[in-house]
């Protein structure tokens, strides 16, 4: 017997475990299984800062951290509230669905940190400004109109340049204060951008970032041919003012819009997102090669499953997290996770007037659960969660309602009612645009536990409601909601904490905690 081969046979054994091992420790596609979408991104140094949308959401424009590009965790938001319009405010009938502020555009220029962004709702241009990105303050200036998709550039020439629009792009020169556009400075830049996919175009070139490499200015967009999918174009030019030309740089899986990225070591990616369902519009990561002075996106024109850098640790607790509502002097009142379904009204919750418990109180009556202020929100995540919370409902006057939802315009929740002097659970889903009652349980104690579960796998989009008498025994009511994606919210869903009136105000109720996991812990059938 050869002695050598058990040794050769064991080193064989270490060096498969060692090869599978450094697979296994890739990162993954999608690097964030939630909804991330319309990323701008920058790197200083070692550290990477990523811009992203919150459209009606606040606060809004969610600041993000990493060190690797895979790994992200909130660090900041470019406001508290955008502005005081109706339609931020959930007011006379008016909502910012599907509107807000989105496409945002962070840059960093002679120590400075910038974030551009635009809204309709209010019909103005922002650039907000800071030393601290992490930590703020943050001073804005605000002009108007409403550029669309827009791209900031800071030249070497100490000229600002802003580039925006759909189809036919605009380029223009900003003031040197950011107060608006230098006038006589806006002309045409491409006529039509989107003609490197084709003349049968669905979605006009849109979604303008603008990058200075060696001396090249490389415009992405993204476009979509009619029966296609979301294609990435890239144009080149010497002057920024171009002439540029243009190629279809990526068409793959949908994934598209967005940008380039390097790393200090000298690797190249584009950050894109990936239209994913219910869950939203999820990120992803393609690495880059140059060519004869192009950059070429993908592993053979395709986005791959996994990518030459550090594995993903996970969304929780960096993008979603658990809160037990307790907090101590120098907490925040509410971690970055969280976000107001619009503008709050402040006056109505605290985190203090019951230690250990979110307190949501009601102000005025509402008719819909989606016309309600102070629902406070998180992101679902992918490719399956859960969130669970218990809530005191000793204090809710006839009419009120309050529970845990899963908010989008086709949205669902499980909550208890006061009606008549009693109360009942009931699970709540939409039907046609109405809100439907789907189950009904008498209960008769003042603290409830809820459960939501939703299974984003394979885009099943499958939500289930629970609910619990004592947090340990857990019952599924009503029915399955068939999540939907829909441009009226242009946001993936989320859960939410809420309490509504539609009889009487001066109603409240407390909710414990919130735990979210990244796991179902019934697997529906």
């Amino acid at each position: 017997m050869n002695r050598f081969r058990p040794i050769s046979l064991f080193l064989a054994f270490l060096m498969l475990q060692l090869g599978i091992n450094a697979q296994e420790q890739k990162a993954e596609n999608p690097i964030l299984f939630a909804d991330v979408p319309d990323a701008s991104m920058i790197r200083v140094k070692d550290t990477y800062y990523m811009s992203s949308t919150t459209m009606h959401l606040s606060p809004g424009v969610p600041i993000m951290k990493s060190k690797d590009l895979v790994n992200w965790e909130l660090v900041n938001y470019a406001y508290d509230r955008l502005g005081e319009v109706d339609a931020l405010n959930l007011e006379n009938g008016e909502s910012a669905y599907g509107r807000g502020s989105w496409a945002s555009c962070i840059r960093y220029h002679n120590n400075t940190y910038y974030v551009f962004t635009f809204a309709a709702t209010t019909g103005k241009t922002y650039a907000y400004t800071t030393k601290d990105i992490e930590n703020g303050p943050w001073e804005v200036n605000s002009f108007e109109p409403s550029y669309h998709d827009l791209t900031v550039h800071f030249d070497d020439d100490g000229k600002v340049y802003m580039i925006w629009g759909a189809g036919k792009l605009m380029i223009a020169e900003l003031e040197s204060d950011l107060s608006g556009v230098k006038k006589g400075t806006e002309k045409v830049l491409i006529e039509n951008a989107s003609a490197p996919a084709g003349d049968n175009i669905m979605l006009g070139a849109e979604g303008s970032q603008l990058f200075k490499i060696d001396g090249n200015y490389y415009l992405f967009n993204i476009t979509w041919p009619r029966g296609g999918m979301r294609t990435v174009v890239v144009h080149r030019a010497a002057s920024i003012n171009g002439p540029y030309e243009g190629r279809l740089a990526l068409q793959d899986k949908g994934v598209a819009q967005g940008g380039l990225i390097d790393t200090p070591d000298g690797k190249w990616f584009s950050y894109l997102f990936r239209d994913n369902g219910a869950v939203g519009r999820i990120p992803y990561l393609v690495p880059v090669k140059w060519e004869d002075g192009w950059p070429i996106l993908g592993e053979d024109g395709k986005v791959p499953n996994t990518l030459d850098l550090p594995s993903n640790k996970g969304l929780i607790p960096n993008i979603v997290a658990s809160d037990e509502f307790k907090r101590k002097k120098k907490d925040r009142k509410l971690p970055l996770v969280w976000q107001w379904n619009h503008n709050p009204i402040d006056s109505l919750w605290s985190v203090s007037e019951r230690k250990g418990y979110l307190r949501l109180k009601t102000g005025r009556m509402d008719s819909t659960f989606v016309d309600a202020r102070n629902t406070l929100t998180q992101r679902t995540i992918g490719p399956v969660c859960s969130a669970e919370t218990a809530v005191d409902v000793s204090q809710m006057k006839e009419g009120d309602f309050s529970g845990l939802s899963l908010l989008q315009k086709n949205y669902g929740y499980i909550g208890v009612t006061l009606n008549n002097g009693s109360k009942n659970i009931v699970m709540v889903h939409t039907h046609d645009d109405l809100p439907q009652e789907m189950a009904t349980v008498p209960v008769s104690q003042n603290k409830v536990y809820f459960k939501a579960e939703c299974d984003f796998t394979d885009k099943k989009d499958a939500a289930y409601f629970y609910y619990s008498l004592d947090g340990k025994k857990w019952k599924k009511i009503g029915t399955k909601l068939k999540m939907t994606y829909t441009l009226p919210h242009f946001m993936g869903y989320r859960f939410g904490l809420f309490n509504f009136a539609t009889k009487n105000t001066g109603g409240y109720v407390d909710f414990d905690y919130f735990t979210i996991k990244n796991e179902l812990t019934e697997i529906p059938e």
